[in-house]
């Protein structure tokens, strides 16, 4: 079964890459879980909920929120809220999805834990809050191990996902639209008189191509199916931010030309094996500034 053989081997090798890296950092970093990066004298309140793009594991100094999470004070939401001289709640979790707004999450990262559910960092003198969430909806971790081929040819993502005409990841972010309705909702309800954003995902594979096998290790024609995939995605979130009138944070844009198949110093985005500190296909410290970039021009935008 070369098929099976393909994607178990993809699954291993990209899972001792991750925990590489992430033993890596922690051994970098062994006393990094002392700042929050909070500016408790500023003006307004700022709380950030969402997932390992809004955590930014590996791209600063752990803070001393829940060690599992991977949050660092490199993220986007500490960027915006030092350019904002604003008070920062940041409570994004790596592996965190829109359930756990609500629900606790028991974190997989270097360091065991429990993180409490994200929305009741949302408080009535909230001025500004941020949802980032989506990718753990879909299951990208599962995608993206049966999507790795250690061959350019074919489309086994594609054939694995689609059976008689029916694509089970689209099914999946369409199931979002509700989940995310619930989200804001609940934000709306706790913070009345916050403005909201929602926070899309910026390029993770190139906007046009094949890719870049095998730096990441998908094949032309999967890559295809992915990049529609992850665009699909953001199109629900921003349908269900102007839905709910609030607004959405288009990072895709922008990060158009900075995907894992660019150069070392143009990406955003780390590949299989990173150059710079960064979780596999997560933001860099230049993508989570340019994540912070994009939040900071909606905001300023009335």
């Amino acid at each position: 079964m070369p098929h099976r053989t393909r994607v178990t081997s993809g699954r291993r090798r990209i899972g001792l890459m991750a925990a590489a890296v992430a033993l890596a950092s922690a051994v970098s970093t062994p006393a990094a879980v002392a700042g929050t990066g909070s500016r408790e004298d500023a003006a307004g309140r700022y709380v950030a909920l969402g997932d390992s793009y809004v955590a930014g594991p590996f791209v600063g100094t752990l803070t001393s929120h829940t060690p599992g999470c991977l949050q660092t004070d490199g993220n986007y939401p500490h960027r915006v809220a030092a350019a904002l001289s604003i008070t920062l709640k940041d409570v994004g979790c790596s592996s965190a999805a829109t359930d756990h707004v609500f629900a606790p999450q028991v974190t997989d990262g270097v360091v065991l834990g429990t993180a409490p559910p994200q929305l009741a960092a949302v408080t009535a003198d909230a001025t500004m809050v941020s949802i980032g969430f989506g990718a753990n909806d879909i299951k990208t971790s599962e995608l993206m191990g049966a999507c790795v081929s250690l061959f350019p040819i074919g489309s086994p993502c594609q054939d694995h996902y689609v059976k008689d005409g029916v694509d089970q990841i689209a099914l999946r972010i369409d199931a979002t639209a509700p989940k995310f309705d619930r989200v804001i909702s609940a934000v709306r309800t706790k913070a009345p008189h916050a403005r909201i954003f929602v926070v899309g995902y910026p390029a993770i594979f190139p906007a046009a191509g094949g890719g870049c096998w095998p730096l990441v290790p998908v094949t032309p024609s999967d890559t295809q199916y992915l990049r529609n995939s992850f665009k699909r995605l953001n199109g629900v979130l921003a349908a269900r931010a102007a839905a709910h009138h609030v607004t959405y944070v288009d990072t895709y844009t922008p990060s158009i030309g900075h995907d894992p198949c660019q150069a070392p110093a143009q990406r955003w985005i780390e590949p299989l094996i990173p150059a710079a500190p960064a979780s596999v296909l997560h933001p860099n410290a230049r993508g989570e500034q340019g994540l912070a970039d994009a939040l900071l021009a909606a905001v300023r935008t009335r």
